[in-house]
């Protein structure tokens, strides 16, 4: 087995900035796996937040041996962006090899269309405002927070769509006592859930105050190891395959963590089609899903995903499985 890996940039459609920073590119890694007949393809985004970069992430792929397959890859890497670009490259040459889709493959019944999140990114009240008016007819919408004085942001939001289901990741911005301030402000706006409001590692607090609406791990759900910290501080778990290592522990951690009590949403890093087609396979009975990443950018791949008033619909074999 031959395992290459490339990088590709893509542009976006507008600055996006979350609590630690802004970009306007998608910087992502294509790992292309193949037999000299046969090709799967993966996508993963490294980040910085998880102690990656791309050379780091192509030197983990670098290191892995030609006979690998998807069992003993999950010896070989850490949960992590790395081993989602295989497994996904994997899974995907896997699918062509048995001539089947990768559902049929994973003994899953088809994904089927769902409405996504569309996100918004951390900005002025005003801009906040704008933004939100310009996409009111999407039914749910992600807004990006995580500062002091958010408040001002969450109304604009609001004003400007107030129709859509909101819901809000602070990405580890806030405090216990600003997220006890603010949660009661959330319900009144009719926020649905929060995401990750306090850092990861210092989120004990959760399991001491009040959550008077659902709050949702990000940043501290990786994998199943992640499960057993998070009982009496989160109520949902957000399965993202760049955090789990790819398409194979994502599946077992859905059924762990809804084993466990926990509602599951799928969500993503701001990447291509190709990164978003393996988690539709995630997407059945989620209270949420996230894969908006190929409708923030100015380009996508060849035979996109199709996004339209149903929302998110499954790959075509051209793109993925």
């Amino acid at each position: 087995m031959k395992i290459e890996v490339t990088r590709d940039v893509f542009a976006l459609a507008q600055v996006f900035t979350i609590s630690r920073g802004s970009r306007t590119q998608a910087q992502v890694l294509t790992v292309t796996v193949s037999d000299g007949d046969l090709m799967g393809r993966g996508e993963c985004v490294p980040y910085a937040r998880y102690d990656e970069t791309l050379d780091s992430v192509t030197a983990q792929i670098a290191g892995l041996p030609g006979n690998v397959t998807r069992q003993t890859l999950q010896g070989l890497l850490p949960a992590g962006a790395a081993r989602n670009a295989v497994d996904c490259a994997l899974w995907d040459f896997e699918a062509k090899r048995a001539g089947l889709r990768v559902w049929d493959l994973a003994g899953l019944p088809a994904p089927q269309p769902v409405v996504t999140a569309y996100t918004l990114s951390l900005d002025t009240p005003d801009a906040m405002q704008a933004q939100a008016a310009k996409n009111a007819h999407r039914p749910l919408l992600k807004i990006k927070l995580g500062t002091p004085d958010d408040m001002a942001r969450l109304e604009a939001v609001r004003r400007g769509a107030p129709d859509a289901v909101i819901i809000v990741d602070a990405n580890e911005g806030w405090t216990a006592d600003v997220y006890s301030d603010l949660a009661p402000h959330l319900l009144r706006l009719g926020v649905a859930m929060v995401e990750q409001p306090l850092p990861a590692g210092a989120d004990d607090m959760l399991s001491e105050i009040d959550r008077p609406l659902p709050v949702c791990a990000d940043e501290s759900c990786h994998d199943r190891a992640s499960l057993a910290g998070l009982r009496g501080k989160y109520d949902m778990v957000n399965i993202k395959l760049d955090k789990t290592g790819g398409l194979t522990e994502a599946l077992a951690l859905r059924t762990a963590a809804i084993a466990q009590g926990f509602d599951v949403m799928i969500g993503c890093m701001v990447g291509s089609s190709l990164a978003m087609a393996p988690a539709t396979l995630l997407t059945a009975g989620a209270a949420f899903v996230d894969l908006d990443g190929p409708l923030l950018l100015a380009q996508d791949r060849t035979a996109p995903l199709h996004f339209d008033a149903a929302g998110v619909h499954p790959p075509l074999a051209a793109l993925w499985g």
